[in-house]
Formats: structure tokens, sequence, C-alpha cells
């Protein structure tokens, strides 16, 4: 009787995601029957844009003993997730392609080829490859704006997010501490504040900085943006900076 890694090497495509980030460029680029899990992440609404999609497959909790069952010969990680990992994935006879996290968006480029050609078809990733770039190709003003989440948190000038805003035509201001308190926001209000709504209907200290009046006086220049695309900073901003160049027009 042939071993688990020899049916696995007969097998067709099965790719499991054992990381949020990465459960993005599965369910953006494979197709529906070469899925074979997610992360329970990408199934919560409050995570991810993705999560209808991701509900219609087995969830994990990150860990590949999870995912044996599904018998997966393709595996999708960002970080690593431990020596174990990849030496199960070795007996087994699986690909592991661990994903770095994009520190710009030239390393989102090269994420989703190289998904794309795990996956067997590096032409999957040409149409995600030619929006992103005629989003760079089509110059904008540089308007002046903060980003803020829940407490004030904000973007690092130079981090993949404010690479993002740039290609939407907004310049992250440099906060001291990469936070906007209510000073910075009452004496030097920034043109745009994209305000992101991530867990937006949840009831915490950090959201309720929203309902400060100081910020609510800003509410002419804000644009709310969908904070869950912004946590892996990933394929999913592509929709996002169009999305903001529509609004900001």
């Amino acid at each position: 009787m042939p071993g688990f890694a020899s049916l696995l090497a007969a097998s067709a495509l099965r790719a499991a995601s054992l990381n949020l980030c990465t459960d993005e460029y599965l369910l953006l680029l494979a197709r529906p029957g070469e899925v074979v899990s997610v992360s329970r992440l990408a199934q919560d609404p409050a995570e991810s844009p993705l999560w209808r999609q991701a509900r219609t497959y087995p969830a994990n909790r990150a860990a590949i003993e999870q995912v044996i069952g599904q018998r997966p010969t393709l595996l999708l990680t960002m970080g690593g997730g431990g020596r174990s990992t990849g030496a199960i994935a070795a007996r087994l006879g699986m690909k592991v392609v661990d994903l770095p996290y994009p520190s710009s968006i030239d390393d989102v480029a090269a994420n989703i080829q190289t998904v794309a050609g795990s996956l067997g078809d590096r032409h999957r990733a040409d149409a995600w490859v030619a929006r992103l770039n005629a989003l760079r190709a089509a110059h904008r003003p540089m308007k002046d704006a903060i980003w803020v989440s829940g407490g004030g948190t904000s973007l690092a000038p130079g981090s993949p997010g404010a690479q993002w805003m740039a290609l939407a035509g907004l310049k992250q201001r440099r906060l001291a501490g990469g936070r906007a308190d209510l000073e910075t926001l009452l004496v030097r209000p920034p043109a745009v504040l994209v305000r992101s709504d991530y867990r937006r209907g949840q009831m915490s200290q950090g959201v309720r900085w929203f309902d400060h009046p100081i910020v609510k006086r800003l509410a002419a220049r804000t644009v709310p943006t969908d904070g869950r695309a912004w946590t892996c900073a990933g394929p999913l901003m592509i929709d996002e900076v169009e999305r903001l160049r529509r609004v900001l027009r």
C-alpha cells in the first residue's frame, strides 16, 4: 500500500494557509477546488473582507497538525511556524512557501507572483500586478494626511501602509511616537484624516477616542478606510487604494 507522501505526490494541487495574511493571497489567487484550509481569522468578519469566501473551507488555528487531514500538497505561511512545521511538511511531502511580511509594495508584488507560481500558474498574478503598476503610473498631487486607528495609532513614514497611502495621493505625516494626539489634530489638522474602521462597532477606549470633539470636528476632512485590509498591507490594498482615489477626486 503506498505511503502518505506517495499519495500526496500523485494528487492534484491542494493548498492550505496557516496565516491571515497568506489566506489573503490564497483566496485571491487559487481556484476553489485547490483550497483545503484557511486560518480561522480569515473566517472572522471583523478580521477579513474575504470572510464569506473563507467560510466555504475548513478552518485551522495556524498549526500544521490541524490541516494534515485535508492532505495539502502546498502549505502557505508567513513568518515560519517553527522547525516542527518544516519537519512535518517535509516528512509528508508537502511544499512549504514561507512568504516574508512585506516591508514595501514591491514585496507585495513579489509575494503575489510567488504564490501564483506555487499554484502552478504564474499568469494568475498578471491582473493584480497590472493594477498595481497602473496605480504607480498614474501620479497624483500629494495631500498632507494622517492615518488613524483606535486611540490615534498611526503609520510610520516609509512603512508599507504609508507607501499605500502615497499611491492614493496621501503623504503620511511624521508623528512623534507614531500616534496622532489630540493637540496635533487641534493645532495642525491634516488636509485628510484617514480613519480606520477596524472593529469600529466594538466598545473600547480606542474606539471611543473617535468620539472626542476634537476628532469629530474634522468630520469634513475625514475619509473612512477598511482597516482590515491594512493589517496585512497585501494585495487587498490595491482595491482600497483604488477606492480612496475615487473618493478623493
